[in-house]
């Protein structure tokens, strides 16, 4: 109980926030086992399932620049909330009628919405949370979606086969929960007024354009580059580690994948309250880089292993212990060194180069899974994953020096370097 006393002290909203993830996740049935949707249900190959998310990112690209827009405009609550009534309906249709390229065009427009609400997302819960706040409240809100997930995964590789519908109205009625938690309890959105030294870096800069703010913080830019690679290969969890299961497990494919994904969240559960106790004194971008080196490990273990059903738990342990290395620091990362005024359209467009060179990643994987196979694909994703693992240790040392006050004696993290 000790440790989770470090979330307390945080705005009423960041807790309406933590339940509302909670039960979304519950639901979240219909994303994990999208790829072998495609591929089991459908007949897709690799290459055509990577195609159609080469179209999905690029439908969302101008959706999610859109999001970022509005929320620096507009009420980023009421954003969420007309998100989420599109992505609701678009569910329950999906479960009422025949599964078919309409349910793919259902998924597909829902998908629009939520990149729509993303960057309003974000940014609302920098908005309501002062700089010294912001790693244990993008902890907690992980932690919460995390929970909602634990039994989910599970609970859809057992619908899969034979009433994969009810998966699809599960997560419509829990999205549905959600919004009703945010539209009643998220009352006090106004967003923190920053006194700190290390706030200078969030200064307002009203008028300007938003690809000059992003020009101007080279560093950030790095950021950017970085975490676009690392998504390249996390992603990987979604696409090719289920493509592999598939081939080498057949029908059973799904539930281990299913059971999997689960402990992936198990695992976030029971270690990020500790990994968020245990190393505060760990800056943002000591923390993405050991995430990587977790990352690369889990990976050697599963392509090492592959067959080894055990292997796979094991793998997942060690991915997801660098997958929270990796959240804590990232949300902190971006709020605490870009303006407030921008956060929604910076947000947006991070999101968007992270989005462009993750679909033609996929493509590139599908492609050259379908041609030369397990190897040659592994080798590409382990390649993405060894770049961003270096340019985040040359991050560390352009950090320091571009963004001073971060480190200075006001800085909850002083004593320790990373």
């Amino acid at each position: 109980m000790k440790l989770f006393q470090q979330y307390r002290g945080l705005r009423r909203e960041n807790y309406v926030l933590f339940f509302g993830n909670i039960v979304t996740n519950m639901g979240s049935m219909v994303w994990p086992m999208f790829t072998l949707i495609l591929d089991r249900k459908l007949g897709y190959s690799a290459g055509d399932i990577a195609l159609l998310f080469l179209v999905s990112t690029v439908i969302c690209l101008p959706a999610n620049l859109l999001g970022g827009k509005l929320a620096d405009r507009c009420s980023k609550k009421k954003i969420i909330v007309i998100g989420d009534l599109v992505s609701i309906t678009c569910f329950i249709l999906c479960g009422l009628i025949p599964l078919s390229l309409i349910t793919i065009g259902l998924m597909l427009l829902a998908s629009v919405f939520q990149s729509i609400e993303g960057p309003s997302y974000n940014a609302l819960l920098a908005d309501i949370t002062p700089t010294r706040d912001r790693e244990r409240a993008y902890s907690l809100l992980y932690l919460g979606s995390n929970i909602g997930l634990m039994v989910s995964p599970t609970l859809a590789g057992i619908l899969f086969n034979d009433y994969l519908w009810l998966s699809f109205i599960i997560s419509g009625v829990a999205i549905g929960l959600s919004t009703v938690m945010i539209v009643f309890f998220v009352k006090n959105i106004a967003p923190i007024r920053e006194e700190g030294e290390e706030a200078i870096y969030q200064t307002a800069r009203e008028g300007e354009n938003v690809f000059r703010v992003l020009w101007d913080n080279k560093t950030v830019l790095l950021y950017v580059i970085i975490i676009a690679l690392y998504y390249a290969a996390y992603n990987q969890f979604n696409f090719l580690m289920p493509l592999e299961m598939g081939r080498i497990h057949g029908e059973q494919g799904a539930l281990i994948f299913g059971t999997v994904t689960s402990l992936n969240c198990v695992v976030v559960v029971l270690f990020t309250p500790l990994i968020t106790g245990w190393f505060t004194r760990i800056r943002e971008t000591g923390k993405m880089t050991v995430g990587r080196v977790l990352l690369i490990l889990g990976y050697l273990l599963f392509v090492l292993m592959l067959g080894r059903v055990w292997a796979y738990y094991a793998a997942i342990v060690l991915f997801t212990w660098g997958e929270i290395f990796n959240t804590l620091a990232e949300g902190p990362y971006v709020n605490n060194r870009i303006p407030s005024s921008h956060r929604g359209r910076l947000n947006s467009v991070i999101g968007v180069i992270q989005a462009a060179l993750l679909s033609g990643f996929d493509v590139l994987i599908g492609k050259v899974y379908d041609l030369v196979g397990s190897a040659g694909a592994w080798t590409i994703v382990m390649a993405a994953a060894a770049a961003s693992l270096l340019l985040s240790v040359r991050l560390i040392g352009m950090d320091r020096k571009n963004y001073p006050k971060l480190y200075g004696p006001s800085s909850p993290d002083r004593e320790t370097t990373p």
